[in-house]
Order: structure tokens, then sequence, then C-alpha cells
């Protein structure tokens, strides 16, 4: 099913360019203007340079020429050997500590409805614009797909955790405190031994869904220009592959933010509720602990918080709703607490389609919880809705029924660091 191999990867040449922890950044998607900035500051090779390109009449074309800069000076060199790259990330969560530890490798790209890499979300195309633009101009993938693997025989993931008992090859802390290595595996009889696993296992992206269409498009556009020929990099991209049975692996919540809806009123919102969902007060200062504990129940349940320490909880009746609602839904999505939000509440009682809700109209989307109360508050948002966490299993089942998620319906923590290791296309 799924081919991968290892590759020669473009890394930072730290004697020249400096602590490897001054060179990383977050994924471009979460990054601000003001933190690019001070990325760029703290060192000019930064590589939120090639990543999120903002310099020149045409940022992309900036990209490829600082890229190129970059290599002839010896500031990033490309390995020797085809490898694997052991990564790991040692972080807190929820109060406790944990890590999660996967390998980058290339993977073969394969059209979704060949059941080979299985999408859970669904994109948006400015997204992906963007992305093309940047590949076409540097030819390269700056930052890793993540995506999911189920190892039913249980061989992968010892043979990763034996290969990383050694002190790796480098190691950093990132200003959110979490903890980033790498092992480099050279061997090949190694790298061909893990790569046999995945010949009959099926790879779900959890993170980056953009850039892996976007790198089927790139590959599309090279063969139809004739700038590539089958077995080409470009049919391949690179990712870090994960244990779906990791138990360090994190999903948090992402919260939606209403604004903008003209006849917006919440006892309104009840009434047509109420046929559904158990309403009741909420006490605002245990929004997350009242949530947390109906999870563990598994009852489909969230907050509406209408500022000034109002809010009230729902807590679904009856799960069979969904079958009538969405009869052509598989039962991992119709189950999905996104898709009771969304289907029951933003659609039907506040009127909010799935076009608007695309184009986020009146909808945006936060995974800071603070933030969804404190931007009700201050009167920017009508109200926000408090979600529970999708389950990493639950991503899964939708991914296996050839179905996606709402937008916005999982966050991954922590986000794979952006330039440890980089992946040339040509």
């Amino acid at each position: 099913m799924a081919e991968i191999k290892g590759f020669k990867a473009l890394r930072f040449n730290t004697q020249k360019a400096g602590e490897i922890s001054s060179l990383t950044c977050p994924p471009y998607d979460i990054i601000s203007e003001e933190q690019r900035l001070n990325f760029i500051k703290t060192n000019p090779y930064n590589v939120i340079r090639l990543e999120l390109p903002r310099e020149g009449e045409n940022p992309y074309q900036t990209a490829g020429e600082t890229l190129k800069a970059w290599e002839d000076a010896g500031i990033l060199a490309q390995d020797a050997q085809d490898s694997l790259y052991i990564y790991e990330e040692e972080f807190t969560a929820y109060g406790s500590k944990k890590s999660v530890k996967g390998f980058v490798c290339r993977v073969k790209l394969e059209e979704f409805e060949k059941g080979v890499v299985l999408p859970h979300e669904e994109t948006l195309s400015k997204a992906k614009a963007d992305r093309f633009n940047l590949m076409e101009a540097t030819n390269c993938n700056f930052s890793q797909i993540y995506s999911l693997y189920v190892d039913e025989d249980k061989t992968t993931r010892p043979l990763i955790e034996k290969l990383s008992q050694c002190t790796p090859d480098q190691e950093l802390t990132d200003e959110g405190g979490v903890i980033h290595r790498l092992w480099v595996v050279t061997d090949p009889a190694v790298i061909a031994e893990i790569a046999g696993g995945f010949t009959s296992r099926k790879l779900y992206i959890a993170d980056g869904h953009h850039r892996y269409e976007t790198a089927l498009n790139f590959r599309n556009h090279l063969r139809q220009t004739a700038a590539a020929k089958e077995g080409a990099a470009s049919d391949y991209v690179m990712m870090l592959l994960v244990d779906m049975e990791h138990e360090g692996l994190v999903v948090f919540p992402t919260h939606r933010l209403v604004r903008d809806l003209p006849s917006f009123n919440p006892e309104e919102l009840y009434a047509k509720s109420a046929q559904y969902f158990d309403i009741s007060e909420a006490d605002a200062s245990q929004i997350e602990p009242t949530l947390e504990k109906l999870y563990n129940q598994n009852k489909k349940a969230f907050v509406l918080y209408l500022g000034d320490g109002k809010a009230k909880l729902f807590v679904l009746k009856d799960i069979a709703v969904l079958a009538e609602k969405l009869p052509k839904a598989s039962k991992a999505l119709r189950e999905l607490d996104v898709t009771v939000l969304h289907s029951l509440v933003l659609e039907e009682a506040l009127g909010i389609d799935k076009e608007n809700m695309a184009n986020q109209i009146n909808l945006t989307y936060t995974r800071v919880f603070e933030e969804a109360i404190a931007k009700v508050d201050s009167g920017e948002f009508q109200c926000s809705f408090i979600l529970n966490p999708t389950r990493v299993t639950e991503i899964g089942e939708v991914a296996a029924a050839d179905e996606k998620m709402p937008q916005k319906s999982t966050y991954f923590y922590p986000k794979i660091i952006t330039g440890m290791v980089m992946n040339k296309l040509v």
C-alpha cells in the first residue's frame, strides 16, 4: 500500500548558520507577522524566510533565490546518504509530561481515491495556491506532513525506539518549552526493514492536508509540462509517520466563534435546539472540567458562551437523530462532536451553511480556550462554542470511511517544528 523510502535531507550547517534553535520555527500557518520578523531578527538564516516569504516584489521568487544562495554558501547542505530521521517531541499537555516519536521519510504520492493516503478534513483553495507557488519557486518541502499509521503487528515502533536510544544528532527546546530531538538512520538494511512494514498499511493525514493536495498538484504540473517524469523526486512528499496507538498523541479541541449574525437571539437558539439537547446553566469557571467529565462518559456535549460569565451547557439527548439528519454519512462522521454542533446548531438553528463556514463569514476558530472567552467578553464576537477534542480513533474511523470532517476539527499538539529536515524535489 504505502510506499516509503529514505532520502538525503537538506539540513542547516549549524557551524555556519548558528544554533539550530535559532534556525527553526513553528508551522507557517500559526505564525503572526510580528513573530515572523522576530525569527529573522534573531537569526537571518531562520527557515521562516523560506517557508513564509514576505520580502521582495515576488516573495516566492525571493524564497527560491534565498534557498539557492544558502546552498551555495554552505548554510544548507544535503546529507550524503539516503536516511530516515527519527523525530521526538517532549512536552506538557493537560498537566502531564508526554512525548511522541515517529520518523520522517519520503512517501509516494497517491490520489485519495486509491485509498492509500487518507484525508480527514476539508481544505481551502487559497491555502493550496500559496503552497503551490512556493513549491514551484523552490522545488522543496520545508515542513513535513503529519500522518498516522496502524501497526497491527507492533513491529515498527519497537524498532524506532531501539534506534533512538543513543544521543540524538540534534536537539533543541523551542519558545513554547517543547523539546525536539532528531536521530539520523543511515543503515540501508534498517531503512528497508522499516519501509517493508508499510507495504500493507494505509496512512492517515493528521495535519497537512493542504500541503499534501498541493504536492499532488505540483507533481501533476511537472508531468504535464514534461519537467519531470514518473519516478522523479516530485513523486514523493516528506512526511512524519507516527503510530496511531502512540500514547503521546494529543489532540486539542478547536472552538468556534460566531460574529455578525444580523438576528442572533440566544432565546430563539435555545427554543430551536431544545428538541435535540438538554440545555442547562453552566458555570463559566468550570467549562473545561464539565466538558471533560462528559467526554469521559462518551456524551456529545459543548458549551455556548455568551459573555460576561453567561454560559449554557448543551448535551445531546439521542445520537440517533444524526442518522435522520445525515442518512448518507457514516456512523463515524455522524457521531463527531463537531458534526453534532455544525448540523444541529450552526446550520439548522443559526443558519450558518457550509459555504459560509468555509469562507469564515460568520464563523472563525481558535484552539485557545481563553481566547474563545475573551473575544466574546470584548464584544468582538456574539458567542463562542467550546468543544471537547476529537479522539484520535475517530480521525482514523472517518478517514477509513472515505469521508472528511468539517474544517478545523482537529489540532494535533505539539506542531512539528519546521527546519530540522527539508526535502529537495529536484
